[in-house]
């Protein structure tokens, strides 16, 4: 059977992305087949596309990285059935009108949550819980710097350091970023383009105990300078770079942990305990109000080239969605 998905011709921008008609995936054992309603953009799709993220082995080419949708074949044992209401993470395969989810991943979509907005959570959530707490094992009344504090994993991570108990400092491009940042619960917020160096005003603060970090290279030297003792940066992205000089000195020192981090190669079992702390923990709390879903735009599957230039213009508060039509 066929439907309708987003292909690529080549490794590049958005114009080598067009609407097709391609096979439906079939689902193996412990997996389900979903008819997609709402998926999430994420910035490892535009890596993918450029032709540097490729697919991990056996998972679908097709971009898109989170689902929301309804359960339409089950493979195996599973708590859902056909018909199920499910949103979650996927390995690839998102921008089409059917994915396969890995029944360990599933989570139920709550009612009070529309389609875009459950499918805003898995990658995002996952990537803040993974890292605030499975690797950073953060401690209530800790700092943390969150950069780029306005992205969809940015946003998540600075409610859910919130939630936790920590202080949370951000950083964003804009005013208006800065504005959405603490009102997501930000106690301190800087313009990184206003400063060529940015460790003085966080120390100014007290310093940071954690730094979640997608930029990389550029920020290395600085993220350094603004560590306590016994701190950790973890890095998820290298958007401004993957090449600086370290000073040893200072890592040795301050007793310094710096560690990369990947959700996509988490094994299966590593992604189900995440997805469980999102069912667990998160929803929990956006019931409570305690912490909110953020979109910043919504494009039909059709439209996925605005949605990538949105995304690549940094202008977005939140997550940027598909919607499929």
């Amino acid at each position: 059977m066929s439907m309708k998905a987003i292909v690529q011709s080549a490794p590049g921008g958005v114009d080598t992305l067009r609407l097709d008609v391609v096979e439906r995936p079939i689902p193996h054992e412990g997996q389900l087949l979903v008819r997609v309603m709402a998926a999430g953009v994420n910035r490892a799709d535009i890596v993918q596309r450029e032709g540097h993220y490729p697919a991990p082995p056996g998972a679908s080419p097709i971009l898109g990285l989170e689902v929301a949708g309804i359960v339409e074949e089950v493979r195996g044992s599973s708590h859902f059935k056909v018909g199920d209401a499910v949103f979650g993470l996927v390995p690839g395969g998102a921008y089409a009108e059917y994915a396969v989810l890995d029944s360990a991943l599933a989570m139920p979509k709550p009612e009070r949550l529309s389609w875009v907005e459950a499918a805003s959570l898995p990658e995002a959530w996952m990537t803040a819980w993974f890292n605030l707490v499975e690797i950073g094992r953060v401690v209530e009344g800790e700092r943390v710097l969150i950069h780029a504090g306005a992205s969809g994993v940015g946003a998540a991570a600075i409610q859910l350091a919130r939630l936790l108990g920590l202080s949370v400092f951000a950083s964003a491009g804009s005013a208006d970023k800065m504005d959405f940042c603490r009102r997501l619960g930000a106690e301190q917020v800087y313009n990184w383009r206003d400063l060529d160096r940015f460790s003085p005003m966080v120390r100014q603060w007290g310093g940071v105990d954690l730094i979640l970090d997608p930029v990389g290279g550029s920020y290395l030297a600085e993220n350094i300078a603004c560590l306590n003792p016994d701190g950790r940066l973890i890095f998820i992205g290298v958007m401004g770079g993957a090449q600086s000089a370290l000073n040893l000195a200072q890592v040795l020192m301050k007793r310094l942990t710096l560690r990369g981090s990947t959700l996509r190669p988490q094994p299966l079992e590593v992604k189900a305990r995440l997805a469980a702390a999102i069912v667990e923990h998160v929803l929990s709390a956006q019931a409570s109000g305690l912490v909110n879903v953020t979109i910043d735009s919504v494009y039909p599957l059709a439209a996925v080239a605005g949605a990538h230039l949105h995304m690549e213009s940094n202008r977005n508060l939140g997550k940027i969605m598909l919607q499929m039509e």
